[in-house]
């Protein structure tokens, strides 16, 4: 395993994975910290986990990027660069991945907290992307990933105003897929986290894949996609192990491995 400064990257012997974030008290999403997840989604692509937990600290998961390394268009290009090398490796993990948002999820946060596939929220969560306040625009694909999450008219609301939304709203318009006692985040987050990472992950990787390509094509080209998948799926062994293991025992007892 690497050497993390900023970050914890904790293997689990349930098959989960928890990435913590450790970048002083507001976790600023500064380029050397987007490295080090760089690096950790890397290590995690090379042995895949079953299932992935990203977090931060009691109060926040992160509180925006490091505001210090602004400058000028050369500094945001490399800012940009940096956060979508990030945040997209992260989004392409073949394992479902689960944002864990103890309390502050803001700009690049809240970015973060997008490129999981779900986003489980204590009920102190706040959630915003307020660059527009600095009179620039969120770089970390919150214009593309939020509007997909929650809609168009509100997202752009969001970005326009710079407004913070709690738990219980998130909650409402999707942008939190659950929201849990603040004492409770960590335990429903690796709870879920290790019931996935218990089942038909060749599958489960498969069904993401052909979500994600999905919603960025015809509803046509979908269907497709998902035919196709659906004949590949069947190749696997856990489709035979769990087709054989519903015929004998009924539904949900199958053992699955993984391939």
């Amino acid at each position: 395993m690497a050497d993390y400064e900023l970050l914890t990257l904790d293997r689990r012997d349930d098959g989960v994975a928890v990435i913590t974030l450790a970048n002083g008290k507001v976790n600023a999403l500064s380029q050397e910290l987007l490295a080090e997840i760089r690096v950790a989604v890397g290590e995690l692509t090379a042995d895949l986990p079953g299932a992935v937990v990203v977090t931060g600290g009691d109060r926040l998961l992160a509180a925006g990027a490091d505001i210090s390394q602004f400058g000028g268009p050369d500094e945001a290009a490399k800012i940009a660069e940096g956060f979508h090398s990030t945040l997209d490796a992260l989004a392409a993990l073949p394992r479902f991945v689960i944002a864990a948002v103890s309390g502050y999820a803001l700009g690049g946060g809240c970015e973060l907290a997008l490129a999981c596939d779900y986003r489980i929220a204590s009920e102190k969560a706040v959630f915003g992307q307020p660059e527009i306040l600095l009179g620039i625009i969120p770089g970390g694909g919150g214009t593309q990933r939020l509007p997909r999450t929650i809609g168009v008219s509100r997202a752009k609301e969001m970005c326009i105003t710079g407004r913070q939304v709690r738990a219980d709203e998130a909650l409402r318009i999707g942008l939190a897929d659950e929201v849990v006692a603040h004492d409770q985040l960590h335990e429903r987050a690796l709870a879920l986290a290790t019931q996935v990472a218990a089942g038909a992950l060749a599958a489960q990787a498969i069904a993401k894949r052909v979500i994600d390509e999905g919603r960025s094509t015809s509803l046509a080209d979908g269907l497709m996609l998902e035919r196709a998948a659906f004949v590949e799926v069947f190749a696997t062994e856990d489709s035979q192990i769990g087709v054989a293991s519903f015929l004998e025992h009924g539904p949900g007892k199958a053992s699955f491995t993984g391939h």
